[in-house]
């Protein structure tokens, strides 16, 4: 009997299990298609998203050579990913940056562009780490985030 109703009150001392957890993965169509990774990773629908690192690359697969406009697709991007999962801006709670060869200039258009997305007086926790490369020679800034909708 004790077994039993020990068995019978787990639902109720651990009511967040796995089962009751929900993922989804996307991939915007206002994105490039990925290759090994998902654009999106949203965790009880609604409620915690992740987004993997989004570049300066269109959804045609172009890159500029110019980094303030890297900057400026890269949150171009993670704009339409914040979309997709039915975020905004203001939802963001984390930013993390990769640059490659990482200097004042970059940081600058980084800032700029970073500007016009985020809530400057509530801006995201955020982490910025200077890199040796990206996953491809031309790419110089990616950009992870997290976001959460109450």
């Amino acid at each position: 009997m004790r077994l039993r109703s020990a068995i019978l009150a787990l639902p109720f001392l651990f009511p967040l299990s796995a089962t009751s957890q929900q993922v989804e993965f996307e991939n915007p169509p206002e994105l490039s298609r990925p290759n090994g990774y998902t654009h999106l990773v949203i965790v009880n629908p609604g409620k915690l998203i992740f987004i993997s690192g989004q570049v300066g690359m269109d959804k045609d697969g172009k890159v500029s050579n110019n980094f303030a406009e890297q900057a400026r697709q890269a949150f171009a991007n993670l704009q339409a990913a914040l979309s997709a999962a039915g975020a905004k801006s203001a939802n963001l709670v984390k930013l993390n940056y990769y640059v490659v060869g990482l200097n004042h200039d970059k940081l600058l258009a980084i800032r700029e562009a970073r500007d016009k997305l985020v809530n400057k007086d509530h801006p995201p926790a955020s982490t910025l780490a200077g890199v040796q490369a990206l996953f491809r020679e031309d790419v110089q800034l990616e950009i992870e985030a997290e976001a959460v909708l109450p």
